[in-house]
């Protein structure tokens, strides 16, 4: 496919193309674990990888093979690897650069799970992390150290929507001879391509936006194709977090229509951000869109608009946060996040709960930090019902 087609156009056809066989113009869910080879020596052919083709779904399978044609299409990556779900790509990216003795600079600010990853699991397997609580450049190239392998991060972050330079972070990686990686879930490519932006590595969450209905788990990996190649190699085919070729098509249909839902879900998201900045329960709202937001005029020059996603400190704390969440009518309270229906989720109960109160606080999760997922509900019917979960 022409790689100077929109990104509408990609979000439909990259990957897909009608069955020569049948006709048929959706993508076949291969459900099937194993192919079958005509000979002994194509199976050996298959099995070495000297020839193309498909032989059991954990080294491979057509519909998931589509489905990471599409995303690295979006990404404007030279390959993409499918897992089984966020985790497991964050997780399989990070074990693809470190080993042991190897150290990782990252964000302070991350999302709970890779938070722990690098904080308690690495440190398992005799790596080390050292989390950069700023979102400068600088401040993360002072933390580079010898033994330094990787630079992590997220923009905009999980949940405190930082937003961090993408351009200035992978010029520090590679003028010290690292790569760069970012999970690009809260943005989507609908929003930015930090490849064009010289991030080495993109991650992705696929539950997410990407899919867009919450019916599919899924992970992505994006990046240079050697990298991609020994990633599915060394990596996905040993751990053996493999996406279904079930939720392989549902992630594809949900991408043909993820460059419709993302402008939709921004702009419900503009203006309930904008209402919460006044509302006399709301201490703070954290969302770029909103110029008083110390990443307002860079989000601006990286991303095509400000995203979907806001998180605002509640009065009354711990219990005023899970307050607000009970009594919504309309968000779903729900931990997931890219949703064409709207979520609501309280920080400091869920999502990072396990993460020490101090490191808590320390990265902007207060304790009465509640996070929106704005979905494509009509937004004065959205407004309205944090109006009333407000009233306390």
């Amino acid at each position: 496919m022409r790689e100077d087609r929109q990104f509408a156009t990609l979000a439909v056809h990259a990957g897909e193309a009608p069955c020569q066989v049948t006709g048929a113009v959706d993508t076949p869910i291969y459900q099937s674990t194993t192919f079958a080879a005509a000979d002994s020596d194509e199976m050996a052919a298959l099995y070495s990888g000297e020839r193309p083709g498909y032989m059991y779904t954990r080294y491979g399978n057509p519909t998931i093979h589509a489905l990471e044609i599409k995303i690295a299409a979006l990404e404007a990556g030279e390959a993409a690897l499918a897992f089984a779900s966020g985790m497991a790509a964050v997780s399989s990216a990070i074990l693809g650069y470190v080993q042991t003795g190897d150290h990782v600079v990252a964000a302070g600010a991350l999302y709970g799970a890779a938070y722990n990853f690098l904080n308690r699991k690495l440190p398992a397997m005799g790596a080390s992390t050292t989390f950069v609580q700023s979102t400068r450049a600088e401040d993360f190239e002072k933390a580079i150290q010898p033994s330094t392998r990787l630079i992590y991060f997220e923009s905009p972050s999980n949940p405190t929507l930082e937003i961090l330079d993408i351009a200035a972070l992978a010029r520090t990686a590679r003028a010290h001879g690292i790569p760069s990686m970012i999970d690009n879930t809260f943005a989507s490519p609908a929003l930015q391509q930090p490849l064009k932006l010289g991030i080495t590595i993109v991650v992705h969450s696929a539950t997410k936006y990407l899919c867009g209905h919450g019916d599919a788990m899924g992970g992505a990996v994006i990046g240079p194709k050697d990298y991609i190649e020994h990633l599915s190699r060394d990596i996905l085919r040993d751990f053996g977090g493999i996406m279904s070729p079930f939720n392989a098509w549902l992630i594809l249909r949900g991408i043909r229509t993820l460059h419709l839902r993302v402008p939709a879900q921004c702009s419900n998201a503009q203006k309930i951000a904008e209402f919460l900045a006044q509302h006399p329960q709301v201490e703070r709202v954290h969302y770029p869109g909103l110029p008083s937001h110390p990443g307002h005029d860079l989000a601006k020059r990286q991303m095509k608009a400000f995203g979907a996603m806001i998180s605002f400190e509640v009065k009354g704390g711990y219990e005023g946060g899970k307050q607000v969440m009970d009594r919504v009518k309309i968000f779903a309270r729900a931990a997931s996040l890219g949703d064409t229906r709207s979520l609501i989720v309280h920080s400091a109960s869920t999502s990072h709960r396990a993460v020490p109160r101090e490191q808590r606080l320390a990265i902007g999760i207060t304790d009465g930090l509640v996070r929106l997922s704005v979905g494509v509900e009509a937004v004065e019917d959205l407004i309205h019902d944090l109006d009333q979960a407000l009233a306390l």
